[in-house]
């Protein structure tokens, strides 16, 4: 019943959008109905037009997003557990992570060009940032009696690794990983700008240089779809790993 209601508001706004333009408050051209924006997809999906650009798409998004983990998480427990490296690393992570996303498209153009690698690594920096924040937060918020715990029962390294930091990390690194999945969608319009001929992003500046809205906003609400279900995904993936959690938000789900 509670995904249910969670259709209600987008439901409501496709319904009230299609008796808008059926009833002649709109003409519908710049602002197609849902009608239109539907027997698009279904045209797209027929032609076979649709699942190719998806899956493009969602490799570029897993690929990249893979690696902005995979690094992101490496370089922010670095300096989350050991201070001179957050002392020696930080501030340059710091002055890269402000950069605005465009200006790196030059840059991985000249240096990779136009094909999927630059693609991919653009993604991979716009997930690397949260990632790498997450974790180093995270660690640093631990709380200090857990550790002198952790010490007092004489735990190694590594256990004091297993046992305390990761139980005590792993919420916020969930939430880190759903903001860095947010930006690795962002990234990929911007990727797909790139000289793309094919994926999602394509579809966006194909519909706008041939004036077709009812094709941009099939391709909004596909990226919309494609990015909740990939979020639910990672929610799904570690909710077994967060039932120990007593939080406000754990017992209002529960009742």
């Amino acid at each position: 019943m509670r995904p249910a209601l969670g259709l209600l508001l987008p439901l409501f706004i496709a319904v009230v959008w299609e008796l808008a333009v059926r009833l002649g408050f709109s003409n519908g051209r710049l602002v197609p109905p849902p009608s239109m924006i539907y027997q698009t997809l279904v045209e797209l999906t027929v032609s076979g037009e649709l699942a190719r650009h998806v899956g493009i798409t969602l490799w570029r998004v897993g690929v990249g997003f893979s690696l902005g983990v995979l690094f992101g998480t490496l370089f922010g427990a670095i300096c989350g557990y050991w201070p001179l490296s957050r002392r020696l690393l930080d501030p340059t992570v710091q002055a890269l992570r402000a950069i605005p996303s465009i200006a790196w498209v030059p840059i991985f153009i000249l240096w990779l060009g136009i094909f999927e690698t630059s693609k991919v690594a653009l993604i991979a920096v716009g997930v690397f940032f949260p990632i790498y924040l997450g974790v180093m937060g995270a660690i640093q918020s631990v709380d200090r009696k857990i550790v002198e715990v952790g010490r007092a029962f004489r735990l190694s390294g590594p256990a004091m690794i297993r046992r305390i930091l990761l139980p005590a990390v792993l919420p916020a690194y969930v939430v880190s990983l759903r903001s860095g999945l947010g930006l690795g969608w962002m990234f990929v319009v911007a990727a797909e700008f790139m000289g793309a001929s094919q994926g999602l992003g394509y579809l966006l500046t194909d519909g706008q240089q041939l004036g077709k809205p009812a094709q941009i906003l099939a391709a909004i609400i596909v990226f919309a779809l494609l990015g909740k279900i990939t979020d639910w995904l990672i929610q799904l993936a570690f909710a077994p790993l967060l039932r120990w959690e007593d939080s406000f938000s754990a017992h209002a789900n529960g009742a």
